[in-house]
C-alpha cells in the first residue's frame, strides 16, 4: 500500500539523487514523494533538464512511475517512448526532456511506498547492469535514512509528551516517571549526532533545551557552570548507570576520550566522582 510521505521526504529524496548522479555521472536523476492521493509528484531533478516534469503528478499505474508505484517494484526501459509495458499519458513531459532510457525504483518503508527514485539519459539504449543496481542501492540506502528519521521523529513526539508531563510530575525526581524521562533524553541526545535532517535535529535541541529549562526551574538561584555538549552527552549516560566503554560504543568515540569529557565535567562541577558529577548536575538543572 502507500500512505502519507514524512514532510521533510523531498530534503532526504534530493541528497539521495545528488548522490546517485555523482556517483553514475547519469545526466539526469529525478524523482519524488508519493503523496496520500497515491500520486508521485515530480519535485527533485539534478543534472540538466527544461523543467518540464517539475509537479507533474502521476497517477497510480500510469506512465512509469505511476506502475513502478502501483507494483512495488523497480522497472528498467531501453526505450520510454516505444515502450509497450507502460501507459503514454505523459509521452509529452518526456518528449520535451528527449529522455529515452530510463529505470525507476520504489522507495518503500514499511511497506508503504514513499517515492521513486529515477536515472535516465537521452538514448535509447540499455542503461546497464551497474547503472541499474546504483539506482536500486541508492533506493535501498534512502529506506533506511527514512526509516531512522521515521522512528527518531517518533520517540522525539513521545519524549514531547513526557516533558509536559514532566512540567508538573506527580513523582519526586527519583520516581519512575524521572527514571523515563531520563533515559529518552540519554538515548535523543545520542541519535543527534548522527541525524542528517536539520529540522529534526532542531527539533530535537528544542525538546532537550526544554527539558533543561523544566529542571532549570527547581535548581538553586545563582550561576551555573557550562558543560559542552559532549560533556553533558556523556554525564546523561553515565547517569543511567552506563560503563565507559558503553558510552564510548554509543557515542561513537574512545574510551579515552569518554574519560577526557568526563573529567572535564567532574572538574566544571566540583566533583571527585561520576556519581557526585551527577548529582551536582542534576541539582544545578543541568541535567533532568
Amino acid at each position: 500500500m502507500t500512505g502519507h510521505h514524512a514532510p521533510d521526504d523531498t530534503v532526504q529524496l534530493h541528497r539521495a539523487l545528488t548522490r546517485l548522479r555523482d556517483s553514475t555521472r547519469l545526466p539526469l536523476t529525478f524523482g519524488g514523494p508519493v503523496g496520500a492521493d497515491r500520486r508521485l509528484r515530480l519535485s527533485e531533478f539534478c543534472g540538466e533538464h527544461r523543467g518540464a516534469m517539475r509537479g507533474v503528478a502521476l497517477r497510480v499505474g500510469l506512465g512509469l512511475g505511476g506502475k513502478v508505484v502501483a507494483r512495488r517494484r523497480p522497472m528498467v526501459l531501453n526505450d520510454y517512448v516505444s515502450a509497450e509495458g507502460i501507459s503514454h499519458d505523459y509521452d509529452r513531459f518526456i518528449k520535451v526532456e528527449d529522455l529515452r532510457a530510463m529505470v525507476a525504483v520504489p522507495v518503500t518503508v514499511r511497506r508503504t511506498v514513499r517515492g521513486v527514485l529515477y536515472g535516465a539519459i537521452r538514448s535509447a539504449v540499455p542503461l546497464g547492469d551497474r547503472i541499474v543496481q546504483s539506482v536500486h542501492d541508492a533506493a535501498r540506502d534512502l529506506e533506511q535514512d527514512l526509516a531512522v528519521h521515521d522512528e527518531i521523529a517518533r520517540r522525539l513526539d513521545g519524549f514531547a509528551e513526557q516533558l509536559n508531563a514532566a512540567e508538573q510530575p506527580r513523582e519526586g525526581p527519583g520516581g519512575r516517571q524521572w527514571e523515563l524521562i531520563r533515559e529518552s533524553y540519554a538515548e535523543l541526545r545520542l541519535l543527534r549526532h548522527d541525524l542528517a535532517d536539520e529540522q529534526l535535529r532542531h527539533r530535537l535541541d528544542a525538546a532537550c533545551d526544554k527539558l533543561g529549562r523544566a529542571c532549570a526551574a527547581t535548581a538553586p538561584a545563582g550561576p551555573a557552570p557550562v558543560l559542552s555538549a559532549r560533556e553533558t552527552d556523556v554525564l546523561a549516560c553515565v547517569a543511567l548507570g552506563w560503563t565507559n566503554p558503553e558510552v564510548a560504543a554509543d557515542l561513537g568515540i574512545s574510551v579515552e576520550t569518554v574519560k577526557g569529557y568526563l573529567r572535564g565535567a567532574m572538574r566544571k562541577l566540583h566533583s571527585h566522582s561520576r556519581l557526585e558529577a551527577v548529582v551536582n548536575a542534576r541539582r544545578l538543572g543541568l541535567l533532568p
